[in-house]
């Protein structure tokens, strides 16, 4: 067995035990948050005892706590997720019917952050002086503004003043009506996520503008674009890559206070309604999604960041597993 298997199978290994111990500090943490399960399984409704105990029953809430969670994975492992107390559905229905917004935010998100974070990080790092400092100004204070500040900012000056994009809620049709109503929540979102982007970047493009191959090709000559292009930028996207992968991975579970904030029927945004409601099914669903998008995001930023920088061995990380 090569490193590359060894590390795969540790990395995977891992994964599920992440996503195990996950599971049961969410389903024991749910279970005994303060407030009688039945109650919110009845929505405030008079019912007789009979009517109690059968809920009771079909919930296994007499049943220990951890006779609890056996039962609810081994279902989980056989595809059964349960079904929401709060949407009358199959979890695995209702996610699917919101799993399509959130990747669509996450994604919008996702390329706001590239562009901006790397473009701003380039430009300070190319235009010290004036420009270096703006950028350093901005981004300081974009990373300072946390995403509920920017989202009433937006919808303030955006929707509220200027009439340029709607508020939140509404029912987009189409592709591109559906952008146009997620512009502002993803803007919301990536502020911050662009403005330390833009930092590492910078710092890595400082980093590489000062080794001594870059002044050597500087010194043969060579275009001050081709030195930027095929040195500085090339070799600087090594942590570009993984900080923006985690980046990346942190969109993922940090989508619920903008959806909230917008009303964008996502994950999110489900996640917080079912944690009030009480619904356990759909809260450890979400939850463990969520987790295991982190994992496997990172787990591919490791795979990639090899190959965009030969300087980093991932049979060495396979070995440091071992």
């Amino acid at each position: 067995m090569n490193g590359l298997t060894r590390y795969l199978l540790g990395r995977l290994a891992g994964l599920l035990g992440v996503l195990l111990v996950t599971s049961f500090v969410v389903f024991a943490t749910v279970h005994l948050a303060p407030g009688d399960p039945v109650s919110f399984l009845l929505h405030g409704r008079p019912a007789t005892p009979e009517t109690v105990a059968a809920l009771r029953a079909e919930h296994h809430l007499d049943d220990p706590l951890a006779v609890q969670y056996a039962t609810w994975l081994g279902d989980a492992l056989r595809g059964d997720l349960g079904r929401s107390a709060q949407y009358h559905q199959d979890v695995a229905t209702l996610l699917g019917t919101r799993l399509g917004g959130t990747l669509l935010l996450v994604g919008y998100a996702a390329l706001l952050v590239t562009v901006g974070g790397v473009g701003l990080g380039v430009l300070a790092a190319l235009r010290p002086g004036v420009v270096d400092r703006l950028v350093l100004i901005g981004t300081g204070i974009a990373t300072a503004t946390p995403s509920f500040v920017s989202a009433i900012a937006l919808v303030s000056l955006f929707s509220v003043n200027l009439g340029w994009f709607p508020g939140p809620g509404g029912t987009p049709e189409g592709l591109a009506d559906r952008l146009h109503h997620l512009t502002l929540p993803a803007v919301a979102l990536a502020t911050t996520f662009a403005g330390l982007l833009a930092r590492v970047t910078r710092s890595a493009m400082l980093d590489e503008l000062g080794r001594e191959h870059v002044d050597v090709a500087r010194a043969r000559g060579v275009a001050r674009r081709t030195v930027v292009r095929r040195h500085v930028l090339r070799n600087g996207l090594g942590p570009v890559v993984t900080v923006g992968g985690t980046m990346l991975a942190g969109l993922l579970v940090t989508t619920s206070i903008v959806e909230t904030a917008f009303d964008v029927p996502g994950l999110g945004s489900l996640l917080v309604q079912s944690v009030t409601a009480k619904d356990f099914a759909v809260v450890q669903a979400v939850t463990l999604l969520s987790v295991a998008a982190f994992v496997l995001v990172n787990l591919a930023v490791d795979l990639l960041a090899p190959l965009i920088d030969p300087r980093l061995s991932l049979l060495t990380h396979g070995e440091g597993t071992s």
